[in-house]
């Protein structure tokens, strides 16, 4: 197997879902991995702590990014970018999903004229009001190899005209991150001990998304679902800093004191809730992933999703609303067989290798590369006619 050199992949990542979906190809590349974090998100609980509890190295740090609006995040992400890239120009990018950072990393690849990898490509939610969608899509469109989870995502690249070669079903690195990161049985024990709770016997929120939260009306409808469901079985909400913001800015704050609210956690213990909670809610696009390896039922709150997948059997797709509730306790009535039953099923995102799938890829694209370059006449000599 070729070895990359050191420092030779730049693996562009800014939010803690990146951090997590890229820790074991990061850790699979070994010292060819260069890890660059944007700073899209800046605090220290939702980024810095997740550095030492996955084992990833220290990035280098881009400033003036986080907490800026869309336009100022990439524009100044991509600045940065080309700055590094230009004195230490990598042998290829890897960005992941459909975040600004990811956006500013595939642009700053294309300026440069280096090989992008895009993981987790090929999603869709069909939606022109998710910002996200607009940053997928342009991701699939400059990048040289498109790393696509799932069969669906694959056809979904075909059929908007990209080339089947620069596309490869690797599965997601979602499933390896849950079976790395999940506490063992008497971790996990422990850890709904001291919070008072009780396998099976909660629901597990999250809220978080723009479309939730920046809508005083949305986020008093999410809310309130989750207090008419704590007055039936306590509701674990960890709550995001955005969250709590705009709660408190819209006067809602009140509606939270129903609620077990836990600052961000970390992810292990994060899985560790989610693994025994009776029922998810959230409007996390991971989640909808994680919940498929965990075998736990999920209400997506949201109006489009892109993983589609999760819907067939482990998620119900609602908007803010009654119909939170409605989901929940549908699927709450369905009791331990019902989990029983998700706890059987495949995850339709893979087998846990995707990111070994994945770091292969870039070997070979590296080596390719490579390999072309050297073929190029040297500057400044022509090629025989």
């Amino acid at each position: 197997m070729k070895t990359l050199p050191a420092r030779s992949v730049a693996v562009v990542l800014g939010t803690r879902p990146e951090l997590v979906k890229l820790a074991e190809l990061i850790r699979a590349l070994g010292p060819a991995a260069r890890v660059v974090h944007t700073g899209q998100h800046y605090d220290e609980a939702l980024s810095g702590a997740f550095l030492a509890e996955l084992g990833l190295p220290e990035p280098e740090y881009l400033t003036g990014v986080g907490g800026r609006p869309r336009a100022v995040q990439v524009a100044a992400a991509l600045a940065g970018l080309d700055e590094l890239f230009a004195a230490e120009p990598p042998l290829a990018v890897v960005v992941q999903g459909d975040t600004n950072a990811a956006l500013a990393g595939a642009l700053a690849a294309n300026a440069r004229a280096l090989p992008l990898v895009h993981v987790e490509a090929g999603l869709r939610s069909h939606d022109r009001a998710m910002p996200e969608e607009h940053n997928r899509v342009l991701i699939d469109r400059l990048a040289d190899v498109l790393c696509a989870a799932t069969p669906d995502n694959r056809a979904l690249l075909l059929a908007e005209g990209i080339a089947d070669e620069r596309i490869a079903v690797t599965g997601n690195t979602v499933v390896e991150a849950v079976q790395d990161h999940l506490p063992p049985p008497e971790e996990r024990a422990r850890l709904l001990a001291v919070s008072g709770l009780v396998p099976d016997g909660y629901v597990l929120a999250t809220v978080h998304r723009p479309e939730n939260t920046d809508d005083p009306a949305a986020l008093a409808a999410v809310l309130e679902e989750l207090a008419g469901l704590a007055r039936e079985l306590p509701v674990v909400l960890p709550l995001h800093p955005r969250t709590r913001a705009r709660a408190e800015s819209a006067g809602l704050a009140h509606l939270l004191d129903g609620l077990t609210v836990l600052p961000p956690a970390g992810y292990g213990t994060f899985l560790a809730l989610a693994r025994h909670a009776a029922l998810i809610v959230s409007d996390s696009g991971g989640i909808q992933e994680e919940t498929t390896v965990l075998g736990r039922p999920l209400v997506v709150v949201r109006r489009s999703t892109e993983r589609p997948e999760s819907l067939a059997d482990f998620a119900d797709l609602v908007p803010p609303g009654p119909g939170i509730g409605t989901a929940a306790r549908r699927r709450l009535a369905e009791g331990r067989p019902g989990l029983r039953r998700l706890g059987t099923l495949p995850s339709p995102y893979g087998d846990g290798t995707a990111s070994h799938r994945i770091a292969g890829l870039l070997r070979d694209l590296v080596t390719e590369r490579g390999a072309e370059q050297a073929t190029l006449p040297a500057p400044g000599h022509a090629t025989a006619a």
